[in-house]
């Protein structure tokens, strides 16, 4: 389960570092229809539905274990990449930080209102980049004042509008990347308890991707916490100072950037390759 928590108040050599995340024991549990669940009408369906706990097994579904016994600290004013092959669970981890997906087992704590960049934003493909702005805003707990205020800045961060006024169109007529870049801008308007972002910084040009890095840098400075999945190793030593490693769901490595990417580098044969094979990864370290 996931939920608030209260900072510890007793004094020590600790406080100067103020949890915002703790992550304690996670497992997440995806439940899958296998060949055996059959087809049917939807009555059929709402019984097997009904049914599920008791019949899991004899219906087909099978547990994929997505995430496995992960636990880590995240504390204010860090800013920590996300990294593994494809399907290691990074994507899946930050939706269950959010509350978007339930535990399994273990629990997560968050200080403050979590945001996952793409999710709280709650764009609409039918109305315009404008109107979006405003939607997104709203969703993120802005008042049309404040929106109204930063509506420019979003816009110009963006990128929209460089090659004509694609702001007052809809937004099915954008490209992926313009759309990412909207909602990437949308989100960096307001300062988060903690952000999350999902490969965002892949998105655009260089140019938009150092706006993009050097915003993210001032939301750490303003006490927030930024966790950032990439397969870009670059954007993640350029914006992060630590680096949690997932591999087959489990956490191999949480560490400084550069040591945790130096073995990361070493297991996939190159700095933003695939791995090639199933040799062993390193040992986990100890987690802050």
């Amino acid at each position: 389960m996931s939920g608030d928590f209260t900072p510890g108040a007793s004094p020590g050599p600790t406080d100067a570092k103020i949890p915002t995340v703790i992550a304690a024991g996670v497992d997440i549990v995806y439940r899958v229809n296998g060949t055996g669940a059959g087809r049917g009408s939807a009555t059929a369906a709402l019984n097997r539905m009904l049914r599920r706990r008791q019949t899991e097994q004899a219906s087909g579904v099978r547990k994929v274990h997505a995430v496995r016994n992960v636990s880590f600290t995240a504390y204010r004013g860090e800013a920590i990449g996300l990294i593994g092959t494809n399907g290691s669970g990074k994507s899946t981890l930050l939706k269950a930080v959010a509350g978007l997906l339930p535990v399994e087992n273990g629990k997560i704590y968050t200080d403050g209102q979590p945001s996952l960049l793409g999710v709280n934003a709650a764009l609409m493909n039918d109305l315009t980049g404008e109107r979006n702005v405003f939607l997104g805003g709203l969703a993120m707990g802005m008042s049309r004042e404040q929106i109204k205020e930063r509506y420019e800045d979003i816009v110009d961060f963006s990128g929209i509008n460089e090659k004509g006024d694609f702001i007052t169109l809809p937004m099915r007529t954008y490209s992926s990347g313009m759309a990412a870049r909207l909602r990437f801008s949308i989100a960096a308007a307001k300062d988060h308890d903690v952000l999350m972002i999902d490969e965002a910084l892949a998105t655009g040009d260089r140019s938009f991707q150092k706006r993009s890095e050097a915003r993210i840098r001032e939301l750490r400075k303003h006490a927030g916490t930024v966790f950032l999945v990439s397969h870009n190793n670059k954007s993640i030593r350029d914006t992060c100072d630590r680096v949690l490693w997932l591999e087959r769901g489990e956490l191999r490595m949480d560490g400084p950037t550069e040591d945790v990417l130096k073995e990361y580098e070493a297991f996939t044969g190159g700095s933003d390759k695939p791995a090639k094979s199933a040799k062993p990864a390193p040992k986990a370290v100890a987690v802050a």
